[in-house]
């Protein structure tokens, strides 16, 4: 994967990831489970349901040290059981 970030942000910073998935109560507690893994830190994780209630959104925001620490974050989101997206 060939991004930017590098060019775009000075490392270390706060980087804010959003992932969409599937409404599950522990979607939130498997995504920081992920971040505390690759990027251990005190996490409070905002939650927004779709409109019919079926998707949910978890926003954190994490401190990032390198274009190649936030393409691993990306990545390991993106494999969390019922996810459909990380942005």
């Amino acid at each position: 994967m060939q991004t930017k970030f590098d060019e775009l942000l000075d490392f270390p910073c706060a980087f804010p990831f959003k992932v969409l998935g599937v409404a599950h109560e522990t979607l939130s507690d498997r995504v920081v489970e992920v971040l505390q893994r690759h990027a251990p830190g005190d996490y409070t994780p905002t939650q927004k349901p779709s409109s019919k209630g079926t998707y949910l959104s978890v926003t954190v925001t994490c401190t990032v040290t390198s274009k190649e620490h936030v393409e691993l974050l990306y990545t390991e989101l993106a494999k969390i059981d019922g996810v459909r997206g990380v942005l």
